[in-house]
């Protein structure tokens, strides 16, 4: 196996322990500041070496200024589509439609989201698409990925098909443009929108709750 291919496979197993450990420190003993900040510090880590060896590395994951405009605007139809939905749904069970602890999700979220799509599409589907003893179609590789993704989000069923639909959309964006950034704005937006009326999940109250 070239060095390449190992260092590949080396990073979709820690993305696939960082999922595990979601479950572990998130959904089990709810310690959600803590495994957000550790994730991020480890991942902030390898991404800061990953850099100070190849200055090329932010462009391939998809840290770039170009392409923005054209993967936010292709991703607006789905992101109005969506939204309508969450709204419609919420109308249909009398939920609640603001809340001032919405504000700063919708603020901060983002930055989580950019984390989570860097981790699930620059690192998993990007390297299984270009893992050369894999040769996987970019069809193959959206489907797979949108899977598992699907399956981190295993405690609802609502949110598993949300988050299905929702990283099928952003995978097409990616592979045609490749540009995170605004994958990660929309799956905040998006998210918090979701979980908030739809789960009648308070993300702020949950962030803090063990203090």
């Amino acid at each position: 196996m070239e060095e390449a291919d190992k260092r590949k496979w080396f990073e979709i197993l820690a993305v696939f322990i960082t999922g595990a450990s979601k479950y572990v420190f998130m959904d089990w003993l709810e310690l959600r500041v803590f495994f957000i900040v550790a994730a991020s510090l480890f991942w902030g880590l390898y991404f800061f070496n990953r850099y100070k060896a190849d200055k090329r590395v932010l462009k391939k994951w998809g840290f770039r200024a170009e392409h923005f405009k054209h993967t936010f605007l292709f991703l607006l139809p789905y992101a109005v589509l969506l939204t309508t939905g969450i709204f419609w749904y919420g109308f249909l069970v009398n939920a609640e439609f603001f809340n001032w602890n919405l504000i700063p999700v919708l603020v901060l979220y983002p930055l989580w989201g950019i984390i989570q799509q860097f981790l699930v599409i620059s690192i998993i589907a990007g390297n299984l698409k270009s893992i050369s003893s894999l040769q996987l179609k970019n069809y193959q590789v959206v489907l797979l990925v949108s899977v598992l993704f699907s399956l981190v989000h295993s405690s609802s069923l609502p949110l598993m098909g949300f988050t299905f639909v929702m990283e099928m959309a952003f995978l097409v964006a990616y592979f045609r443009w490749q540009n995170i950034w605004p994958l990660g704005i929309y799956h905040g937006w998006l998210g918090s929108l979701f979980l908030f009326m739809v789960a009648g999940r308070d993300l702020w109250n949950e962030l803090w709750r063990i203090f």
